[in-house]
């Protein structure tokens, strides 16, 4: 029966060229799905990486000025609410003295056959029940209705005080999440730019300015330099500062630090002036306007410079057209131009 079978037709040109076709399409795609690196995105330069990192850590410190302008707002709080707690206590010692001497009475009273009205209403178990009686004072003798007087008066001062406790924790809880959000944004940011810079070498991070060499840094001041721009300085306690901030030179930048050690931007100048004797606000926002303004052309030693549209950095200004800054988590503190960043204005303190 074999030798009887039909011959198969060979395909046609059309047909092959289609399986052809439908053949290499497939390979592609699955060259494609393989992750191959055709198509894959260039790496960025060195200068694209310090634009996408200056920016991080500029929206950092914007985050980091916030967190620091929340965290002075909580600590107030939190002494408030320490204050009101500790009024409480003596007022209810008060209170507690107060009522040991109608207990006093009604032990007398007792004694002699029975308790007053008064006497009963003020030692009650309920306070608002026998404040709320008109006529009690009336039937107390003299003495008697002053001491309860007076515990009517502790007892509504004792309520109003923790009506403000309340809403002293209220306000703590409400500045905690906000702490909570700018760390998150913080880290976010700072954790985005360390990414970035790992990419290039040692070599390259010191060519686009964020290297960590913290000699330069002190060797481009030496003590004399310290000497001199302290000399210049309008008063001594914007000396003071001055020299201060030459000391700290190469001390690395740690968001939310005001030294003794490290420092961010504010946490720099605010000790700086702390060391004069001078207290500052905590943030950019609060220092500029923590002293007089003044203009680019009247700048001198122990001014404050104020940075970008949103007032998020600050440096102290040194003579000669530096400052000394707290830069970012990859440069410790160190001297700088003024006009290295868009300036936004000047505060001369004292």
């Amino acid at each position: 029966m074999a030798a009887h079978r039909r011959p198969r037709r060979p395909a046609s040109g059309g047909a092959a060229r289609t399986a052809a076709t439908l053949t290499l399409a497939g390979a592609a795609t699955a060259t494609g799905l393989g992750g191959g690196t055709g198509h894959a995105a260039p790496q960025p330069t060195p200068t694209q990486v310090r634009a996408k990192v200056d920016k991080l850590y500029q929206q950092a410190e914007v985050a980091t000025e916030k967190y620091n302008g929340a965290r002075e707002k909580a600590d107030a709080a939190e002494r408030r609410l320490e204050r009101l707690r500790d009024e409480v206590a003596r007022k209810e010692d008060r209170l507690n003295s107060a009522r040991e001497a109608l207990g006093s009475v009604a032990a007398a009273q007792y004694r002699s056959g029975g308790l007053s009205p008064a006497l009963q209403l003020a030692l009650s178990a309920d306070p608002d029940g026998y404040l709320d009686g008109a006529a009690f004072v009336e039937r107390a003798g003299s003495r008697q209705a002053a001491t309860v007087r007076r515990v009517r008066a502790e007892l509504r001062e004792i309520e109003q005080l923790r009506g403000a406790a309340r809403v002293e924790v209220a306000s703590l809880t409400s500045r905690r999440a906000e702490l909570k959000r700018h760390r998150e944004t913080v880290t976010s940011k700072l954790g985005a730019a360390r990414r970035l810079l790992s990419g290039l070498t040692a070599g390259e991070r010191d060519r686009v300015g964020h290297g960590t060499d913290e000699r330069a840094s002190r060797a481009s001041a030496g003590p004399r330099a310290g000497l001199t721009a302290a000399a210049q300085a309008p008063d001594s306690r914007s000396a003071a500062a001055v020299a201060y901030a030459h000391q700290k030179l190469g001390s690395p930048y740690v968001w939310g630090a005001t030294g003794p050690n490290a420092f961010d931007c504010s946490g720099l100048t605010q000790a700086a002036y702390r060391a004069a004797g001078v207290s500052l606000p905590r943030t950019t926002y609060g220092q500029i306007d923590a002293g007089r303004r003044v203009s680019r052309s009247e700048l001198l030693p122990g001014d404050l410079v104020f940075f970008y549209s949103g007032i998020s950095h600050v440096g102290l200004y040194v003579g000669d057209g530096m400052m000394i800054h707290a830069p970012n988590p990859s440069a410790p503190v160190r001297l700088a131009p003024v006009d290295q960043m868009p300036f936004a204005g000047a505060t001369r303190v004292v």
